[in-house]
């Protein structure tokens, strides 16, 4: 029997990283672990010279609270895993996975298991969230049908994975409770110290954690880690990609920890910790071959703290329609073509493309997803990815994933979902024959950049397909004008293509592409 609850199935938060015994302590003392921490400041450029601008965000906790109705799991001063605690909970709880207690000098012994201990206590309580959801009478809900949704920050994706993708780390019933797993700024191919992975003999404060060799055994990817040196990898008999969201933060300049020591090491293209590049999961098939890529979204905030990304807009936006939206985008860019300059085609060149997105709900002050070349999180590729035609797949470029909400829509009269998306590809840095061409050169300048307003219809009869339309914000002034065709495929996703650019020199030309589909159906 379906759940009649989802997909507002209970939320465990499990928290990142706490290196000292203070942080420790801090986090023991806290009843949500830092997810009831709101924020009143956002950066709109990153520029650290003009001031923050004030933007009040209440926290995740409040926000679920009051949007969707979800409610704390504490009672009389307990917790659901003392011993004491009595009675069930509802499908719309947020239970906060308290991992650090047992290693704090509070509650605890003062001394922190390995992560594969934490991977086995999520395992716990997964399944004790479950006994409380489905022997409440008010839920009838049977245990086989319960789901839950997984949410977490910084080292607790990894605390999830490790859980998910090792089989000796918990039990497979626990698993199978999982619906969705969100992860805030998760370094899921580790972190690097000036460039340099941590090494696995630095034990100190569990810093291991975060080696790739080290994390290859806790995560159960031992062969493709010799194959790849990589650690990002979600098998889809593990868990399926589809169901795997990634938040990437890029304001590595608001991260003060260790006095600003820790955002120098990791240095650009990163949250103050954690590398762009690392932070992401890709999904990979049985032969391991990519899959379907996992979701991802980018802010510019930082890892943690006033401009933190748990405590964003963004990330909530993000978080909330991947666990309750109605329809799943996948934003690629297809190019067919680039032309060089006049001067130097034919000549050996060497240059970088960089795509930027902006992707914005209709009426909001906030981006869904933001890659910016300034703020080092486009999508690169080379002169030669583009132009070889032995490789079809390097011009296939996947950008983001947005998730639509009809519970969004400003004017509920108004039945269409509608989105602006800004789509720029820089100038690159032209080297001929080994020099920089400084000829016809402007820096900032791009070979395309304009916003396309689309807006899509939902069926108002049951069976009926979707209508979409739109218009580049140059041709009609932001409104979607053109009627956009789409097809079929299989797997009954829908695809759509905006054609852009120009073949001129120097120009590039090719399609946005939209893989849309029905989300929780």
């Amino acid at each position: 029997m379906a759940d009649t609850h989802a997909p507002f199935f209970p939320i465990i938060y499990v928290r990142g990283y706490a290196m000292t015994e203070r942080e420790r302590d801090e986090t023991t003392a806290d009843p949500f672990c830092g997810f009831n921490l709101g924020s009143t400041v956002y950066r709109a450029t990153p520029d650290k010279t003009r001031p923050a601008q004030k933007f009040v965000f209440e926290s995740p906790v409040l926000r679920l609270m009051s949007d969707f109705g979800y409610c704390d799991v504490y009672d009389n001063g307990l917790d659901i895993m003392d011993g004491e605690w009595e009675g069930g909970i509802t499908p719309r709880s947020i239970v906060i996975y308290r991992y650090y207690e047992q290693a704090s000098a509070l509650l605890g012994s003062g001394k922190t298991p390995d992560i594969s201990h934490f991977a086995r206590g999520l395992s716990e309580l997964i399944l004790r969230v479950r006994e409380l959801v489905c022997t409440n009478p008010a839920n009838a809900l049977a245990p086989e049908d319960f789901r839950c949704h997984l949410v977490a920050h910084s080292m607790g994706g990894l605390v999830c994975r490790a859980f998910l993708q090792n089989p000796e780390l918990g039990e497979n019933q626990a698993r199978a409770c999982v619906d969705k797993v969100f992860t805030y700024a998760t370094p899921h191919n580790g972190i690097e110290v000036a460039g340099i992975n941590v090494p696995q003999w630095l034990s100190a404060a569990d810093m291991n954690n975060f080696n790739r060799e080290y994390m290859a055994r806790y995560l159960k990817l031992e062969t493709l880690y010799q194959k790849t040196g990589r650690v990002d990898w979600l098998p889809e008999e593990a868990f399926p990609s589809e169901r795997f969201f990634c938040m990437i933060g890029s304001n590595r300049a608001d991260y003060g920890v260790a006095l600003g020591l820790s955002r120098t090491f990791a240095g650009h293209g990163s949250d103050g910790l954690v590398r762009i590049e690392n932070a992401s999961v890709w999904g990979v098939n049985a032969k391991g071959k990519l899959s379907s890529p996992c979701a991802t979204a980018y802010a510019y905030r930082s890892h943690s703290g006033f401009f933190g990304i748990v405590n964003s807009e963004e990330a909530y936006q993000n978080l909330t329609r991947f666990l309750f939206g109605d329809v799943r985008v996948d934003i690629w860019v297809d190019i067919d073509s680039v032309q060089l300059p006049p001067e130097i085609q034919g000549k050996a060149v060497n240059a970088l493309y960089q795509f930027e997105l902006l992707a914005s709900p209709r009426g909001k002050r906030w981006y869904l997803t933001r890659r910016m070349a300034e703020e080092d999180s486009v999508a690169c590729r080379s002169h030669q990815d583009l132009v070889d035609p032995a490789n079809k797949n390097a011009r296939s470029i996947y950008l983001s994933t947005a998730f639509l909400a009809n519970r969004a829509r400003v004017n509920p009269a108004r039945p269409s979902l509608a989105y602006g998306l800004t789509l720029g590809v820089r100038v690159p840095d032209y080297e001929v024959e080994r020099k920089f061409w400084a000829d016809m050169h402007y820096e900032g300048r791009y070979l395309f950049r304009d916003t396309v307003v689309v807006e899509m219809v939902p069926p108002q009869v049951p069976g009926e397909a979707w209508t979409a339309s739109f218009g580049w914000q140059s041709d009609s002034a932001g409104r979607a004008t053109e009627s956009l065709d789409y097809k079929t495929l299989k797997s009954g996703k829908q695809v759509m293509s905006i054609a852009f650019g120009s073949t001129t020199a120097p120009g590039i030309a090719g399609r946005l592409r939209f893989v849309v589909s029905a989300w929780n159906a």
